[in-house]
């Protein structure tokens, strides 16, 4: 008999999750609020950009072994139920777990014994302890012999899925043993390495992989700020600190953000034992805009009122089309309160933008705010007159804020 699994949520981490499972021959019941996600899927349209995954959703929907549907519902009749459901902050420094209870709470009179429930969504120490004392209190299961809850996290990152699915190994947070080998007997069609362990720490885990991330890029970030203060460039600093040395290893500047970077810290800030010191990592990252706004001013002769600053990028990501959290989008709102007018491009984003040469035609400056593939050879096409602010150093200027004209030889 084939093994159901039902995966609740078909996004980033969901659908591909999904499609993956049924190209290894499991039979899935995909589910998704959102009738615009589904109505993509059943017509072989990826509704977001997955490197990929395009050739593998026409894969799939060709065998039939995936099933879509908005109801909730439609879960309790697999084996294994995936949930991949957002988990938000709420300004508080809180971590928003409605989501998730809704669906549990909507499983409840559903579920039966055998069943396991898996949580792929990031979630904070506890969580999956707590599903599994919730699921217990209110049906009565004996969570880890006749209903099994685990933790599975995701650490694949954006346009990788793919390769690190089947390459990264896969760390299993059971609430006990039997719950444990049973997320582990879904998991292992993937091949990789199987990482057995607590819940809290798969929980743990999951999110000081990306604040040990989110720290080590904030670290570049404020070097950089520092380098303005006193004149340095910042490029040439690192370079000094990296070449031949053992214990180097700095990374570059950027603008670093994304729904999981931004936000990941605050399930360990909610309940920190040293309150405040990621919030001064997220602080770091989140000043950059304004310290490329401030930057631009001075060169400007003090004001942006009535120049044309072109932005280029929207996603938070290198040739990704997922704008969610990107720092581009608070750099023009800080631009516009300059009273600049700001031209967008970006040839990934969802959205409609302005052409290449219209955003940079007439620009007094040039902001790249993504690392795209396709701004590395910028250079000829910005404006002679015109400041560059490439923090990324994408084009290869060797400057944060650069004066075009200087760099002619580059630019020839």
């Amino acid at each position: 008999m084939s093994t159901t699994v039902a995966v609740v949520g078909l996004g980033r981490v969901g659908l591909p999750l999904a499609l993956s499972f049924a190209d290894r021959g499991l039979e899935v019941i995909g589910i998704d609020k959102e009738p615009r996600v589904l109505e993509s899927i059943r017509d072989c349209r990826m509704p977001f950009h997955e490197t990929g995954t395009q050739e593998l959703l026409e894969r799939v929907v060709a065998s039939g072994r995936l099933r879509l549907s908005e109801r909730l519902d439609a879960a309790a009749e697999a084996d294994h139920i995936v949930l991949t459901l957002g988990t938000p902050a709420y300004v508080h420094i809180e971590i928003d777990i409605s989501q998730i209870r809704s669906a549990l709470d909507e499983l409840l009179p559903l579920l039966h014994d055998g069943q396991s429930i898996i949580l792929r969504s990031t979630v904070a120490p506890a969580t999956t302890d707590w599903v599994a004392g919730y699921l217990e209190q209110r049906r009565g299961f004996d969570v880890g012999e006749n209903l099994f809850v685990a933790h599975v996290p995701e650490r694949i990152a954006e346009n990788h899925f793919l390769e690190e699915i089947a390459s990264l190994p896969c760390i299993v947070g059971g609430v006990g043993r039997l719950s444990g080998e049973r997320a582990a007997e879904l998991f292992e069609v993937f091949g990789t390495e199987i990482l057995q362990t607590t819940p809290v720490e798969a929980e743990l885990a999951k999110i000081w992989t990306n604040i040990l991330r989110y720290t080590n890029f904030a670290l570049p970030n404020l070097l950089m700020m520092n380098c303005e203060q006193y004149g340095a460039n910042v490029f040439e600093v690192i370079d000094l600190i990296n070449h031949d040395y053992p214990r180097g290893g700095i990374a570059q500047p950027g603008l670093t953000a994304g729904t999981c970077l931004r936000k990941d810290f605050t399930f360990s800030e909610e309940r920190s034992n040293a309150p405040g010191m990621l919030l001064a990592v997220s602080r770091v990252h989140e000043s950059v805009p304004l310290f490329l706004v401030e930057g631009l001013k001075r060169r400007l002769g003090g004001s942006l009122r009535d120049c044309k600053i072109a932005v280029l990028g929207l996603t938070f990501k290198r040739n990704s089309d997922d704008m969610r959290d990107s720092l581009a989008h608070k750099l023009v709102r800080l631009l516009e309160r300059e009273l600049a007018h700001v031209a967008r491009h970006d040839p990934h984003a969802p959205i409609a933008t302005d052409s290449l040469e219209s955003a940079v035609d007439g620009a007094r400056a040039v902001v790249i705010a993504t690392n795209h593939a396709e701004f590395e050879s910028l250079l000829p096409q910005i404006p002679r007159d015109a400041w560059l602010v490439d923090p990324w150093n994408i084009t290869g200027s060797g400057q944060v804020f650069a004066f075009v004209e200087e760099l002619a030889p580059a630019k020839a």
